[in-house]
C-alpha cells in the first residue's frame, strides 16, 4: 500500500508544500472530481507526489487556498496523464504549471493502440491498477480509506511511467513531438460553446423548432435548478427525459409529476413555466435547427459536391501519412484544420497550417501531403 498524508487543515498544507518544495524533479498531480453528482467540474481532491518529499492528498474545501501549493512546485515540471481534464479544475485553485509532462499524450505519440493509465501503467510497469474508483462521488466526506489509497497509487506511478516515456519518445525520434505538444498544453482552455444547451443527448432528431425552445427553456431551468442546489443537472433530469418532457403535451405541473414522479412538486412547477414560455414565444424568437453564434465559415469556391471529394481526398491522404508513421490521426493534425484547408483555393500550407494552431512538428511532416494532393484535385 502507497504511504500517503491526507491534508485537510492549513498547519498541515504548510508542512507539505514545504516538503514538496525540497523534494527534487517533476512532481506528478492528479485531480479527482464529482462530475456525475456534483454541478461543477471543480476539485475535491488534488494529489500530489515528488520523490523525496512523498505522496500528499489534498481536500481543497478544508484548505482554500492554494497559493503556497504554486508557490512550492510552480516552477517544477508537472506530470499529467489526460492534463486537459485536470488543468481547468487546477486554474479555479490558482494551480498552473509552467511546464508539463502528459504522459497520455506521450504514449499516443508513440503509437500506443492503448493509452489510458491503467493500460500505460502496465505496459511500462507492469503494475495493474484497479480504477473502479474513477467516478466516484469525491466530494463524499470523510472519503473511504479504499478511495484514497487508490488517489495515492494513481500519483505515485505517475513519475517511473514518465522517465520511461521520456526515454522511448527519445529512442523514437519523437522528443521534439512531446516538448511542442506540452508547451501547446499549457495554454489548453476548454472550448467555449455559445449555446451549450444544443449538446443535449437525442436533440438533433428534434425537428420542430418550437419543441427546440422547448429543450432550450427546459436545459436553462434545469441547469439553474442543478447550479443552486450543487448536483449534476442529470440528477434532476436526465437528456432522455428533457427531450421526452419538451416533445410531449403536458398542461399542467400536475401532469409533470405523473410522467416523471421523481420531481418534487416545486421543480415540477418550475420546468413547466419554462415549458410554457417556449409555447409562447412568437415564431421570430424560436431557435434554429443549427447552433448560431458561431465564428462565420469562410466561403468557399467549390460546390458541395467538389468540396466533399476534396476534403475525403485530404482525409485519405493523412490516414496514410498516419498510418506510416504510426501516429493516430488526430495526434498528427487536427481533423478540423484538414476540412478547413479543403475548403480554400490557392494557399501557402504552411501558413494557412500555422494560422491554425498546427505544432511546426505537424506542419513539417503533413505539408508535404497536403501540398501534393491540393496540387492533384481540380483547381476552382
Amino acid at each position: 500500500m502507497t504511504d500517503y498524508s491526507v491534508i485537510d487543515d492549513r498547519t498541515d498544507f504548510e508542512t507539505a508544500c514545504q516538503a514538496l518544495a525540497a523534494g527534487s524533479g517533476p512532481v506528478a498531480v492528479d485531480v479527482e472530481r464529482a462530475s456525475g453528482f456534483r454541478y461543477s467540474q471543480r476539485a475535491y481532491l488534488v494529489q500530489a507526489y515528488r520523490r523525496d518529499a512523498g505522496v500528499y492528498l489534498f481536500d481543497p474545501p478544508a484548505i482554500g487556498d492554494f497559493t503556497a501549493l504554486q508557490d512550492a512546485i510552480g516552477d517544477a515540471e508537472w506530470v499529467f496523464h489526460a492534463a486537459s481534464q485536470d488543468l481547468p479544475s487546477l486554474r479555479e485553485l490558482g494551480l498552473e504549471p509552467t511546464s508539463l509532462f502528459d504522459t497520455e499524450l506521450a504514449a499516443r505519440l508513440l503509437g500506443w493502440e492503448k493509452f489510458g493509465l491503467a493500460a500505460v501503467a502496465e505496459r511500462t510497469l507492469g503494475v495493474r491498477l484497479a480504477k473502479e474508483h474513477s467516478a466516484a462521488d469525491w466530494s463524499k466526506r470523510p472519503l473511504p480509506e479504499e478511495w484514497l489509497n487508490y488517489a495515492a497509487l494513481d500519483v505515485e506511478v505517475l513519475l517511473p511511467i514518465r522517465d520511461i516515456l521520456h526515454e522511448a519518445l527519445v529512442e523514437a525520434d519523437r522528443w521534439e513531438y512531446a516538448r511542442q505538444e506540452f508547451e501547446h498544453l499549457l495554454d489548453f482552455e476548454p472550448k467555449h460553446r455559445n449555446e451549450p444547451w444544443r449538446r443535449t443527448h437525442g436533440l438533433s432528431k428534434i425537428k420542430s423548432r418550437r419543441d427546440i425552445a422547448r429543450v432550450r427553456e427546459l436545459w436553462i431551468a434545469r441547469d439553474a435548478m442543478a447550479s443552486e442546489a450543487d448536483v449534476a443537472p442529470t440528477k434532476i433530469l436526465r437528456d432522455r427525459d428533457l427531450t421526452a418532457l419538451a416533445q410531449s403535451r403536458v398542461q399542467s405541473s400536475d401532469d409533470i409529476m405523473r410522467g416523471w414522479p421523481k420531481l418534487s412538486r416545486a421543480d415540477s412547477g418550475r420546468l413547466f413555466r419554462a415549458y410554457r414560455k417556449a409555447g409562447r414565444l412568437p415564431v421570430d424568437e424560436l431557435p434554429s435547427r443549427r447552433e448560431s453564434g458561431e465564428e462565420p465559415r469562410e466561403r468557399s469556391p467549390f460546390s458541395h459536391a467538389d468540396l466533399k471529394d476534396r476534403v475525403a481526398a485530404l482525409k485519405s491522404a493523412m490516414g496514410e501519412l498516419a498510418e506510416e508513421l504510426t501516429l493516430p490521426h488526430d495526434v498528427l493534425l487536427q481533423p478540423a484544420i484538414v476540412k478547413s484547408l479543403a475548403a480554400v483555393g490557392r494557399v501557402d500550407v504552411p501558413a494557412f497550417l500555422a494560422e491554425r494552431g498546427a505544432r511546426d512538428w505537424q506542419i513539417q511532416l503533413s505539408t508535404p501531403v497536403l501540398t501534393k494532393t491540393l496540387e492533384s484535385l481540380p483547381r476552382a
